[in-house]
């Protein structure tokens, strides 16, 4: 017989040392050689021509400087916004320690959780007194506006939400915005969801210019598998990106990562999005019927994105023992208002999905 996938891969990452969750852990830690990768939430597919074109054709101009401007202009007309609208990162995590970093004035900072722990770790890193507001598994995660401090004068939440995958409805987000208030909506999978016959990304903030304070990040790393090149942007007010702006460093955004940028926005690709989401909410339905037909698993609320959660006891144990038999998935104790009994699970093919749960099926049958 051959090795088996995972055959000599790395040992699962510990707990952190102390009580708190380990804010820096993210799910490409969970990966190493030889494990199917169930921990990231990046589509693995190589980019279409008219992507992986435009970024190879800048590799003969590197000795230029990056020009932002066109990229800036691209993005600005998909949303129906002014250039001055748009702030091109590096990767949306960057704009989280912008958003930190230019905000130091703020003084009650708030992180809805669970959520993707970068926002608050850029806002601890800058010195902020974080407050959270944890929502409640037992009402499936869904927002409850009433439930952020009504003098919190800037407030962080995702939309659909890392880890959970809920999608919040918009009205619910904007009830959140106030004037005083910076309301800042994490959008990085927005173009993964979709809702039979509505068109276009239901939820999205993203072209919205009546919300007062809001800002929008946005990624392109997810859908369209470039994490490695670290492209995302930010979407409000020109005074408020003004802000971010100043602290940003100069050409952060490299020119093939503009490039990619631009083509990202294109007509062909805003359509291309919603055929890949259309298909991914099919792959996302299977995997959830699969895992309900597990012993002692349970799927979390109403998954929108590319990532199901899930509870399931003793988590910790079956995730090693997933690891052995060669599938990484993300662990959930990382997340505040999680803990050891919760995974993360990346939507895949189908076949993939049934030769991951027939594994755990195993796994929770010994």
């Amino acid at each position: 017989m051959g090795t088996p996938p995972g055959a000599g891969a790395p040992p699962a990452p510990a707990p952190p040392a102390d009580d708190g969750p380990d804010l820096g852990h993210h799910g490409d830690a969970e990966v190493g050689e030889g494990l199917v990768d169930l921990a990231v939430n990046v589509r693995h597919a190589a980019p279409p021509p008219w992507l992986a074109e435009p970024i190879a054709a800048t590799l003969g101009d590197l000795a230029r400087y990056p020009d932002p401007a066109p990229a800036r202009a691209a993005v600005a007309a998909r949303h129906g916004r002014a250039p001055d609208e748009v702030l091109l990162t590096a990767g949306a995590a960057e704009g989280f320690v912008l958003i930190a970093q230019a905000l130091r004035g703020v003084r009650r900072p708030v992180v809805v959780h669970p959520q993707f722990t970068e926002p608050e770790a850029a806002l601890r890193a800058a010195g902020h007194q974080v407050e959270r507001v944890l929502l409640d598994a037992a009402d499936d995660f869904r927002l409850d506006p009433a439930r952020v401090p009504a003098d919190a004068d800037l407030v962080m939440i995702g939309n659909p939400t890392n880890p959970t995958s809920v999608l919040h409805p918009a009205a619910d987000l904007t009830a959140l915005a106030r004037p005083g208030r910076v309301l800042v909506v994490d959008e990085a999978f927005a173009d993964t969801t979709t809702v039979p016959g509505r068109p276009g990304e239901p939820e999205s903030l993203a072209g919205r210019r009546d919300v007062p304070g809001l800002l929008v990040v946005r990624s392109l790393t997810k859908t369209w598998g470039l994490a490695g090149l670290r492209i995302g942007y930010l979407l409000g007010a020109p005074e408020l990106l003004a802000r971010l702006a100043a602290v940003q460093p100069l050409w952060a955004v490299s020119t093939p990562a503009l490039a990619a940028a631009a083509a990202c926005a294109s007509p062909v690709a805003v359509e291309a999005e919603r055929v890949i989401a259309a298909r991914l909410a099919a792959d996302r339905e299977h995997l959830v019927a699969r895992l309900a037909g597990l012993p002692g698993v349970r799927v979390a609320g109403r998954p929108a994105s590319a990532f199901v959660l899930i509870h399931l006891p003793g988590a910790a144990a079956v995730r090693a023992a997933l690891r052995e038999r060669g599938w990484a998935v993300r662990r959930g104790d990382t997340f505040p208002g999680l803990g050891p009994d919760w995974l993360r699970v990346a939507v895949r093919d189908r076949a993939t999905t049934d030769a991951f749960t027939r594994v755990l099926g195993e796994i929770l049958e010994a």
